[in-house]
């Protein structure tokens, strides 16, 4: 009843509402990849460093939807690019990280997030559905970023050395991880809309 007078009394008050409500679920998303991206590990032989940012790119995605997904991790970039801490501390750091070994991974974040939002929303929210979209979105992400290694290092063989073999086993553990979160969260009526 209270809705219904609302919209009747002022329509436009609760499309700004909504807006508002999609803009603020756009910026948590990018600042929970920043949060993300500081939980690092790195590694002394490879410039890859081991985060949890690719788990919170793929929950982000699976979550979110593809729109306001893409949207989230594009906002990321501009953070990152602008200076601002939100990408792991051992890199370079604002749009230096853009164009070292990560950028491919990085610059790949909003496809690879729209990418498995779009996948999750085609069907049932399923662990099923959700793990496949998150394993379509890796393979995307590892495409783009092994690519953008391999330019950095000068050859195929060296980007699978570094970008690859040594992440396989934690990358199945966060699509997973970001699998089972997503469709917890799907069935949460918070997260709809």
């Amino acid at each position: 009843m209270t809705k219904l007078a609302v919209q009747a009394l002022n329509p436009g008050h609760e499309r700004a509402a909504d807006w508002a409500k999609q803009a603020a679920l756009v910026v948590g998303a990018s600042l929970f990849v920043a949060s993300c991206a500081r939980v690092t590990v790195p590694l002394p032989f490879t410039p890859v460093p081991l985060t949890l940012q690719n788990f919170g790119v793929l929950l982000v995605g699976l979550a979110l939807g593809p729109r306001r997904a893409f949207g989230a991790l594009v906002l990321y970039l501009a953070e990152g690019a602008a200076g601002l801490p939100v990408f792991n501390p051992a890199g370079l750091g604002g749009v230096a990280q853009l164009f070292g070994p990560t950028g491919g991974y990085l610059l790949a974040y909003p496809l690879v997030a729209g990418l498995a939002g779009l996948l999750m929303e085609r069907g049932q929210k399923t662990f099923a559905r959700a793990t496949f979209a998150g394993l379509a979105a890796e393979v995307l992400l590892f495409a783009v970023g092994l690519s953008w290694l391999a330019i950095w290092a000068g050859s195929f063989k060296k980007a699978f050395m570094y970008g690859l073999y040594w992440f396989v086993f934690a990358e199945v553990i966060k699509v997973l991880m970001a699998a089972a979160v997503a469709v917890r969260m799907q069935r949460s009526p918070k997260v709809q809309g």
